[in-house]
């Protein structure tokens, strides 16, 4: 009975552990910037690169704050395929 209770309590805090760290590396949502909104930048971790087209595109960034959480934000650049010639 002793070894019944022990299998079920460990699978159980198997099974605990396993979706903690699940969610500790999904990828955060990502959340719509608008120039009103103060971020808490403390580390840049990756920027989407811009499109080379002359016009106004969606690009992410993935920062963590200074509380050590992971955010990603999306914002509207203008494009790099526009020329001033």
């Amino acid at each position: 009975m002793n070894v019944l209770l022990a299998l079920v309590l460990g699978s159980v805090c198997g099974a605990a552990l396993a979706d903690d760290a699940a969610s500790a590396t999904a990828e955060p949502a990502v959340e719509t910037y608008s120039y009103s909104q103060h971020l808490d930048i403390a580390k840049v971790l990756n920027m989407s690169p811009v499109a080379n087209v002359c016009a106004v595109v969606p690009a992410r960034m993935t920062y963590e704050d200074s509380h050590g959480q992971r955010h990603v934000v999306e914002y509207e650049v203008m494009g790099n395929g526009c020329s001033n010639g």
